[in-house]
């Protein structure tokens, strides 16, 4: 009677179970907030670019005049450096034995010098004393010797110079006040003249940041000198700065940089618009890309020679 019953009775707690493992998954769909929010434009019209934050005096790429072994770097990445100060310094001990056996010469000639004047000095006294003393050719003879000593130093002193001149090429100085961006030589390595991919160092002036922003050349004809811009920070709207206008290069280029969009066309010709902004106003970092906004609105005067 039992066994009549079971097999029914496992079937609707089966059935219980089920039902109730359905229900229990059945939930609405979570709704996540977007990771990036778009950047809403607060111009009625404008022109749209992306800008790349770079130093007022641009990115400038530091090289050596010489080849050789890194002997030491003297700038930290993110240090200020002024105008002059070392930055690194190339194996000079080549060099620098060469100038000691030069400023030794320097010495003898000095000597020599010296030597052959009181030669002369005392034989014109001796000819003011006494004519006939000395002969006329003597005193001439002596004079020669002098001229050649004080060439002969002359020489050895330019040789000094030279020397130290070419010293001083092993020496990489800052060309201007500025924070020093990027460093890619270490002790020991080898670095070499030329231009080079990435360069040994970065640096520039951070007083004041510039935005150098690519406008599509078939924007480009709206670009207004003067016009107001503003500037959002990538990923968060709520960080955005006025711009000031600083000049606009009136040549229209390959564009160099890239947004990685799918849609981007890469043999598009920009117009590149310099804009500046105090950089205590937006948390960005040199090399950083910018959303950028610029005013369009018909009220703006057109650019002369641009159009």
């Amino acid at each position: 009677m039992i066994g009549k019953y079971a097999l029914p009775a496992l079937a609707i707690v089966g059935l219980a179970a089920a039902a109730f493992e359905i229900r229990a998954g059945e939930h609405s769909p979570a709704h996540s907030a977007p990771v990036i929010r778009s950047v809403e434009s607060p111009f009625t019209s404008n022109v749209a670019g992306t800008g790349i934050v770079e130093a007022s005096t641009e990115n400038i790429a530091i090289g050596t005049p010489v080849s050789g072994v890194v002997a030491s770097v003297l700038a930290k990445p993110g240090s200020h450096v002024r105008a002059g100060e070392a930055l690194f310094r190339i194996d000079d001990r080549e060099l620098t034995a060469q100038l000691l056996p030069a400023t030794a010469q320097v010495g003898e000639a000095e000597a020599t010098l010296a030597r052959d004047k009181d030669i002369l000095d005392r034989g014109e006294a001796l000819s003011k004393a006494n004519r006939d003393a000395i002969t006329v050719e003597e005193l001439r003879r002596r004079r020669f010797v002098v001229a050649i000593d004080q060439a002969a130093l002359d020489r050895t002193k330019a040789d000094v110079e030279r020397l130290k001149i070419l010293l001083s090429r092993y020496t990489v100085t800052a060309p201007v006040n500025g924070l020093v961006m990027q460093v890619k030589i270490r002790v020991g390595e080898f670095a070499t003249t030329g231009v080079l991919d990435p360069p040994l160092m970065v640096l520039g002036d951070d007083v004041r940041l510039h935005v150098r922003v690519d406008v599509d050349e078939q924007q480009a004809w709206r670009v207004k000198q003067e016009a107001p811009a503003v500037a959002f920070v990538r990923g968060n709207p709520d960080l955005k700065t006025s711009l000031k206008f600083e000049r606009l290069e009136p040549m229209v280029v390959r564009k160099a940089s890239l947004t990685g969009e799918s849609i981007e066309r890469t043999d598009t010709r920009v117009l590149q618009v310099i804009y500046s902004f105090d950089p205590a106003a937006l948390p960005v970092y040199v090399g950083q890309r910018l959303d950028v906004f610029i005013d369009a609105s018909p009220d703006q005067r057109v650019a002369g020679g641009v159009r």
